[in-house]
């Protein structure tokens, strides 16, 4: 089922059980659906794509919740963290830390990579296979522990 009519529906129930944090959450995802989509006329978003839009959304959020963090200001961090855990529900399950090890063991030993110097050579063929199942970030980590760095 395509994203968009998903959060509709959702947005709806949440409209209903009068649910306000879930209610911002899904309007932020429906509100990043629309951007994407008013950025190509046309342009369909797929799979790859919503998992993608709403990866950014997790991304933009977490660093939200650090600021405020640091600011002392938990009322927002705590208006964050719910949308987080709703924008999170709606992600396939993520990959715990062992596996995305041995994934990118294996996607290294595959591209041939010896050290650090072939970082590049790893980086983008493991973001390609692990899209959507954990962040870059962790992608970027764990490959430079396993280089070496």
């Amino acid at each position: 089922m395509d994203l968009s009519l998903t959060i509709n529906d959702a947005i709806k129930e949440a409209m209903k059980q009068k649910n306000q944090a879930r209610l911002r959450g899904l309007r932020a995802i429906k509100s990043a659906i629309l951007l994407a989509q008013t950025e190509k006329v046309g342009a369909l978003i797929d799979e790859a794509k919503s998992v993608q839009i709403l990866q950014k959304l997790v991304k933009q959020r977490r660093d939200s919740m650090a600021i405020y963090q640091e600011q002392g200001r938990d009322d927002l961090f705590q208006i964050e963290k719910e949308e987080l855990e709703v924008i999170e529900s709606f992600l396939p399950a993520q990959m715990d830390a062992d596996t995305l090890k041995a994934e990118i063991a294996a996607i290294i030993k595959e591209v041939g990579a010896l050290g650090m110097a072939d970082l590049k050579k790893v980086m983008p063929v493991a973001i390609q296979k692990l899209a959507g199942k954990t962040d870059n970030k962790a992608i970027a980590d764990t490959i430079k522990s396993l280089l070496g760095a």
